[in-house]
């Protein structure tokens, strides 16, 4: 059974270092976890300033880690319009 998702990811983006790094499988597994609010690998700080986000509007960052172990964000921009997937060194 599917979780609700918690906002709109609105356009969806990668990088071409995402797209060369991950599986297709990696993207998709992460961006449904985003989308419930699975924050990933990320500090308490950082996980309650997401939750805080829903609230109040602001970026939403999620960090995972691909099957190869190569790490990777998940950005939700503040007005829910473009979601990006890219690598830390890429931002």
């Amino acid at each position: 059974m599917n979780a609700v998702p918690r906002f709109s990811l609105g356009r969806l983006f990668a990088t071409p270092g995402a797209i060369q790094a991950l599986t297709s499988s990696d993207i998709q597994t992460a961006l449904s976890r985003h989308l419930q609010g699975d924050w990933g690998e990320l500090t308490s700080e950082d996980i309650e300033a997401n939750n805080d986000a829903l609230q109040d509007g602001s970026r939403l960052l999620s960090a995972y880690s691909g099957e190869n172990g190569i790490r990777f964000w998940v950005i939700t921009e503040w007005d829910r319009s473009v979601t990006t997937v890219l690598l830390p060194s890429e931002y």
